[in-house]
């Protein structure tokens, strides 16, 4: 896109929310209309609270992402969208939609995405759109992430900084480290303050990219957003010499030589393929279940 849509429209907002699919045609994903019927039960004439996700699956939800999995072609799979979608509760719906993000099922996922910012219930809500950012990014659609990104604005939310973050992450997926150091930028114009893990993915990245001069400007940013910072930079060298002690790595010479010698181009590295990160998604995650609980 250019320039990140021009600066992200100069970090305005429009007033009409619009809702745009077009990324779902672009990237040859399967389409069809579903309308939401007009059926009132369980949560929808309530007070509007934010979308928390259960941490264990109702029976309905299992089978509502069950019928999805099987559902072959586009009629079945709009009857199992009219049968059980429509009805389930608006936890139970939000539920079978992380349960499709964690099993990768991005065309499922994008279809109940869609699906439910259609209720009646829905208000916008930007830990949705989050985690919908990190799957496409993980699946290296980073055009659609991209689009996804900017109709945060249609709907009237403004990127925080884990949706900025996400963001970054999708870009540092496929290499596209341009692309990722103009949004870091754009999120601190917009008021946004990096965190740990925002830091984290962007140095990490950077150094085993060969972006030294990068890497070393995203340092001193520190200073400024982390507490602690020189402990904090430790951390991350520690984990990241931690990352290449496992098994994983010591049986590959590749990147035992890389490790070892400084190499300055590693193969191409995913933000949280160590296990040592979470992906920002899951920590909005955690962070609403905490609140909860």
């Amino acid at each position: 896109m250019d320039s990140l849509q021009f600066r992200f429209s100069q970090l305005g907002h429009q007033e009409k929310p619009q809702k745009s699919f077009r990324f779902l045609h672009k990237h040859h994903l399967r389409s069809f209309t579903v309308g939401s019927p007009n059926i009132c039960c369980g949560l929808r004439g309530a007070t509007r609270k934010p979308l928390w996700r259960s941490r264990v699956l109702s029976t309905e939800a299992i089978q509502a992402v069950q019928s999805l999995k099987l559902a072959k072609s586009t009629t079945k799979l709009e009857e199992v969208f009219t049968s059980k979608l429509s009805r389930l509760l608006k936890a139970d719906l939000i539920s079978a939609l992380a349960e499709l993000q964690r099993q990768n099922e991005l065309e499922l996922a994008l279809k109940v995405f869609e699906f439910a910012r259609k209720e009646s219930w829905y208000q916008p809500d930007l830990s949705l759109y989050c985690d919908m950012i990190m799957m496409l990014g993980k699946n290296k659609l980073i055009e659609a992430a991209e689009e996804l990104f900017f109709e945060l604005k249609k709907e009237g939310l403004r990127p925080d900084t884990g949706a900025f973050t996400e963001m970054i992450g999708a870009f540092l997926q496929v290499g596209m480290v341009d692309k990722a150091m103009e949004t870091y930028e754009l999120m601190k114009e917009s008021g946004c303050i990096p965190d740990k893990l925002t830091l984290t993915i962007l140095i990490r990245n950077l150094e085993k990219a060969g972006e030294e001069e990068r890497a070393s400007a995203v340092k001193k940013d520190c200073v400024e957003y982390v507490d602690f910072p020189e402990k904090f930079l430790e951390e991350i060298r520690r984990n990241y010499r931690r990352a290449f002690e496992r098994p994983h790595y010591k049986n590959n010479g590749l990147w035992r030589r890389i490790f070892e010698g400084g190499s300055k181009n590693p193969p191409p590295y995913s933000p949280y393929d160590d296990g040592s990160m979470i992906s920002p998604s899951m920590t909005v995650f955690v962070t609403k279940l905490t609140a909860v609980t």
